[in-house]
């Protein structure tokens, strides 16, 4: 009878483990283009994975949307979670709540600046621009009147680095005040003229300043160097290529698309995004945009290569042409990044040595953002 009891408790401790260890799916092949694949298949530890989305569900780490992970040529794995849709007028930006998944649209916020980017680097390549080092003002006509001051020097590099030196640091106040740099092009009726009449605060390319004003300068360059929106620009020459079917992005003032913070994509579109420039502007066999320019999105600036505290949890290590780039450290090595970022916790990292891309969208707009932790703590350990 003991031995029976003994059994009996032996196999309940037993089947109520299974009951509760976390099983991570496959994610669904869904015919968008990325082909999906197991853990195995990666030689990924899906262990520390689990731990990772139980706690995301737990909220250890609050405020997280996604977490998508694409590793030689896989998308392995597809995590969503509840969450609130950004709503600038409610408090802490948060709107309702929702179940987010595979085909949500998700507001980037800044990642839309790396987006931009490679609209200028294809715009480039088609011909459309003759080369970063031109003048602004060449795509700019009837802004004659600012030609002036050193603004006569700023070239499109300026702008896709945050150098141009025109005065608008977005970081000097809370983007719920209206009196923020990049909330005042917003609101203006002529926003073009918003960001020429500004100082100058410094020469072009001398120094840094996070100006989203640079990419509606941008879009309006793209615009009049192509003669389409850069929404329609990019479902051409960019979106349409990557299979990229649904989008939403935002126009503001006198039709200028908002090339700083304005687009809408799903998680899975982000990958997209990531895995182009993982393979050095190749999808499907078709080069959309040049090596060269992913390697000036994945190397800083001259004068944006920071590099304070190499293991820190996120911060600024180095800006390129509109993508962030940084260095981690696993198994003793460093291991270099770059990634494009948006306000809340929206991000596309890339992680060329691991082969890997890693997708995040969240919400957390006026609190901790998590995900540099979760990779350090979970994701980097995982990978064998």
């Amino acid at each position: 009878m003991r031995l029976q009891v003994l059994v009996i408790t032996v196999l309940s401790m037993f089947f109520l483990s299974c009951k509760d260890e976390l099983r991570l799916e496959v994610p669904q092949d869904i015919g968008d283009g990325l082909a999906v694949g197991s853990f195995n298949e990666v030689n990924i530890n899906d262990a520390e994975l689990s731990k990772m989305v139980e706690d995301v569900q737990n909220e250890v780490y609050s405020g997280v949307h996604s977490i998508l992970i694409y590793k030689d040529d896989k998308l392995v794995l597809e995590e969503y979670f509840p969450g609130h849709i950004f709503d600038y007028v409610k408090t802490g930006h948060q709107g309702d709540v929702v179940n987010w998944g595979s085909d949500s649209l998700h507001r980037v916020m800044s990642v839309t600046k790396s987006i931009t980017s490679i609209c200028t680097g294809i715009a480039i390549r088609k011909g459309f621009i003759k080369s970063a080092d031109q003048s602004i003002f060449d795509y700019l006509p009837g802004y004659e009147e600012y030609r002036k001051e050193g603004k006569e020097r700023i070239t499109i590099e300026h702008l896709l680095t945050m150098t141009s030196g025109i005065d608008g640091n977005e970081w000097l106040l809370p983007y719920a005040n209206p009196e923020n740099a990049i909330m005042g092009i917003y609101f203006s009726e002529t926003p073009i003229n918003k960001i020429l009449e500004k100082d100058q605060r410094f020469d072009p390319g001398s120094g840094f300043q996070y100006f989203g004003g640079s990419n509606f300068l941008l879009s309006a360059i793209i615009a009049n160097a192509t003669g389409m929106k850069m929404d329609k620009f990019a479902e051409q020459y960019l979106f349409g290529p990557l299979g990229i079917n649904k989008y939403q992005w935002l126009q503001i003032n006198q039709g200028i698309v908002d090339g700083a913070g304005g687009l809408s994509l799903s998680p899975r579109d982000m990958t997209k995004i990531g895995a182009l420039f993982l393979y050095n502007g190749v999808w499907n066999g078709e080069q959309i945009v040049t090596t060269e320019w992913v390697e000036r999105s994945a190397h800083p600036y001259h004068t944006n290569n920071w590099m304070n505290n190499w293991d820190d949890h996120w911060g600024m290590r180095g800006y390129a042409y509109s993508w962030w780039t940084h260095t981690f450290v696993k198994s003793g090595k460093r291991v270099p990044m770059y990634y494009a970022a948006g306000w809340g916790g929206q991000y596309i990292m890339v992680i060329p040595d691991l082969n890997t891309v890693v997708v995040f969208t969240g919400e957390n707009y006026t609190s901790y953002r998590p995900p540099f932790d979760i990779l350090k703590k979970y994701i980097l350990p995982s990978i064998n």
